[in-house]
């Protein structure tokens, strides 16, 4: 008997309804642009994908270092039950494409004094540990892990998986249920504090606070809504793609196909070509009200140029940072200021170790945590630097995938959070950065891990920044450091274009593989089926 997660949508393609000729064009092919395909495919759209790069994932992607394999982005999944859906939303059974399983553990944490603790995925256990290791009461955890499902069940279906910046939304009964809710949401505190209070144990705060970095923001200045993050992680468990992260766009892309998509690679696209369209009607277009308040004209797309060459569209889906987006591919259009006004987010910087021996004390996902968890942010978002003590974390893909190092060696990601590219010195930032790096590992962990260091790769914020299109090569877009910061996101529709829509890391609701799945899902709601007919 078929298995349907609650919640995910199990009605597949109907392949016995004529195929329409509309036509969309999808332009970056990450995992929302992926999404956006398959979903526009399901609705009838003849659909295109235009990607810069040579194959699919965006930020998901890999790389082989002689006989090492590396996922080089996003590397924790959760809600898998998002790619789960686009399986069924087409007919077919998803683990017959497409396969992960549950982690025993989501990550293994380790602090300068000699602590370790495992986050095991039974939170029952989890907190039994907590209490061992540190001596904070388990009901404590149980209690918070409550507070952080109870934040999920009345936030996700408005900020996740709804548009923000449709008035009409508001008015439906999980929106107002949730509007009745809002002095539950810890908007008005920070998480740190919201933390502080709840834990009082250092180290334990230390560990949810790290939960602002998924969306690259600091925890002393982020909202404490953002302890859904860890309800994700803890409550709801971490999983694992059979064959590495890789294999999540691999496995939408074979879908999309299968789906009649068109891909495109090596193509970049260089212009979104729009029209004066006329004004849209709306129901009270015709009447006094109407009249006294005149709609304004909105702008058609009517095509793209891409490799100098102009193609047709009758709806175009962008997967590129809005920044980028404006600035490159609509440069004759008014630029939305506040993206540029209010703070980005994180970048990375990140080494590909092949290791030439095994580390079994280490885990799939590693943390080796700062002293000085605040002067860290400290450097990252005010300071435009490096902190002398950055948080590593460590994740070995080979843990999971066998295949992804030889026998008896590992795989290592190292990644350390670093700030948005502003014209930094980043040659002698790296240099410096990879000395700390290297003398963390080597006292936490007892080694000396440069003589074991076999080949070598690393990414930084300018290559960021160049092999993914991201604005200053922030992971995630605008950082959510603020109380408002959910609605200065750029929303998945802008009412002036007509049949233009955004998906991916940089818009509503944010980065990271989850809630880019949602805003595919979400400009799925905004797209009538077939709308070019009207």
């Amino acid at each position: 008997m078929k298995m349907i997660k609650k919640g995910v949508s199990s009605k597949p393609f109907n392949k016995n309804v004529e195929q329409q000729k509309h036509s969309c064009a999808v332009i970056g092919s990450g995992v929302a642009g992926l999404s956006a395909a398959i979903r526009m495919a399901v609705k009838g759209y003849k659909v295109t994908v235009f990607e810069q790069s040579s194959k699919v994932g965006g930020k998901i992607s890999e790389k082989w270092l002689k006989d090492f394999r590396f996922d080089t982005g996003p590397s924790l999944f959760t809600l898998p039950e998002l790619v789960d859906e686009l399986f069924f939303l087409c007919g077919k059974e998803p683990r017959q494409h497409f396969r992960y399983s549950a982690l025993e553990a989501s990550c293994k944490y380790f602090w300068e004094d000699g602590t370790r603790l495992t986050a095991w995925s039974d939170h029952e256990q989890f907190a039994r540990e907590v209490e061992q290791r540190t001596g904070l009461p388990a009901g404590r955890i149980r209690r918070f892990l409550s507070h952080c499902r109870r934040l999920y069940l009345i936030t996700s279906e408005v900020f996740m998986f709804n548009s923000l910046h449709r008035v009409s939304n508001y008015f439906k009964p999980y929106f107002m249920r949730s509007m009745l809710q809002l002095h539950r949401l810890d908007a008005f505190t920070s998480m740190h504090r919201r933390n502080l209070r709840a834990l009082r144990h250092p180290k334990i705060v230390q560990l949810f606070d790290r939960y602002a970095t998924y969306n690259g923001s600091s925890p002393y200045v982020t909202p404490a809504t953002l302890n859904v993050i860890a309800h994700l992680e803890h409550n709801l468990g971490a999983w694992f793609p059979e064959k590495g992260m890789y294999s999540i766009a691999a496995s939408l892309q074979q879908l999309a196909m299968e789906m009649g998509v068109e891909f495109r690679f090596n193509t970049p696209v260089e212009k979104i070509i729009l029209q004066d369209g006329d004004s849209h009607a709306t129901a009270g277009s015709k009447s006094w009200l109407g009249k006294l308040f005149p709609t304004k004209k909105k702008k058609k797309i009517s095509g793209l140029i891409a490799n100098g060459e102009t193609h047709d569209f009758d709806m175009v889906i962008s997967n590129v940072d809005v920044v980028t987006l404006y600035s490159k591919l609509l440069p004759e259009e008014r630029f939305p200021e506040k993206q540029l006004r209010h703070e980005r987010s994180t970048s990375a910087l990140i080494f590909y170790w092949g290791v030439d021996r095994g580390f079994p004390e280490l885990g799939l996902h590693n943390i080796l945590f700062s002293e000085n968890y605040e002067e860290e942010f400290d450097h990252l978002f005010r300071r435009k630097t490096i902190s002398d003590d950055p948080t590593v974390y460590l994740f070995i893909s080979a843990r999971e995938v066998s295949g992804d190092a030889p026998a008896g060696k590992e795989n290592w990601y190292v990644m350390i959070n670093a700030p948005e590219n502003v014209g930094q010195d980043w040659d002698a930032m790296v240099k410096e950065a990879r000395r700390h790096i290297i003398g963390k590992i080597n006292r936490m962990l007892g080694t000396d891990i440069e003589r074991h260091i076999e080949v070598e790769d690393m990414a930084d914020p300018r290559s960021i920044e160049r092999d993914t299109g991201s604005f200053r090569g922030s992971l995630y877009g605008l950082s959510s450091n603020g109380r408002f910061a959910a609605f200065n996101r750029h929303p998945n529709f802008k009412k002036k274009y007509r049949n233009l829509y955004f998906s991916g890391g940089s818009v509503h609701p944010g980065g990271g593989i989850p809630l880019c799945l949602a805003s595919a899902k979400i400009v799925d709601k905004e797209v009538k089926a077939l709308s070019v007919k009207g």
